[in-house]
């Protein structure tokens, strides 16, 4: 896969949160008005930030410790009212990935988003944020009847895009997607500056390539599609 880095890639694919959009200040501001509204003592925000990638569930098991979260749970309805009602109001596109995305949108080479996050919260983002007509495509968790760390997702993606998996790159913030991109047979880039939790380490994901931040990363991925840093 090392060739693709070299000039060699074709299609770029993205998770949405912690590596695209920084989406922590709105999803972790509604963490927090449930907390309060329960009264429970608010988790700090730094805290709150690192699970974002762990999704509602992750979040609310860290917010409330005690109490049984599950998929039907009230808390989780809760939560997704309060988010839903405030989902873009501070996320954006990490900086100086604008510059990126139009580098790509100038050369025509396909970029798309590939996340575990529902198309009701996903798709509001992406038309906010204004790239919903420039992505070639959104896959969100619920297009499909598997998620990341399976594969299906990533495939789905360069069957729209009509891009082979071997010409595409993954990048991620959370091990689930360096597999899934793995598993896809696409390079994939660990995005080291995504929210992640003290306990993890991304060395051991096995990504192909690791950014530190989204400066590095668009270096990084000009030189995968041969096209000239700005």
């Amino acid at each position: 896969m090392t060739q693709l880095f070299n000039g060699h890639a074709k299609a770029v694919f993205f998770d949405l949160d912690g590596t695209l959009v920084d989406t922590a200040p709105d999803m972790v501001a509604a963490l927090q008005e449930l907390q309060v509204a329960h009264g429970v003592d608010p988790v700090r925000y730094e805290f709150g930030r690192s699970h974002v990638s762990n999704g509602a569930l992750g979040l609310l098991r860290i917010a409330f410790p005690d109490a049984t979260i599950s998929p039907d749970s009230l808390l989780l309805c809760e939560f997704i009212e309060r988010y839903a009602a405030q989902v873009c109001v501070k996320s954006n596109l990490f900086a100086g990935l604008e510059i990126l995305l139009e580098q790509l949108d100038s050369a025509s080479l396909p970029w798309g988003v590939v996340t575990n996050k529902p198309a009701h919260l996903t798709n509001p983002i992406m038309a906010a944020l204004g790239l919903s007509a420039r992505s070639v495509c959104t896959i969100s968790g619920d297009t499909l009847p598997s998620r990341k760390p399976d594969p299906a997702q990533l495939l789905h993606a360069c069957e729209i895009s009509a891009v082979a998996p071997a010409e595409c790159i993954y990048v991620g913030d959370a091990a689930r997607d360096i597999e899934a991109g793995s598993r896809a047979g696409m390079a994939t880039i660990a995005a080291t500056y995504g929210y992640i939790v003290s306990s993890d380490d991304p060395q051991n994901w096995g990504a192909d390539e690791y950014a530190g931040d989204p400066g590095e990363l668009a270096q990084i991925l000009l030189k995968a599609v041969n096209l000239p840093a700005r």
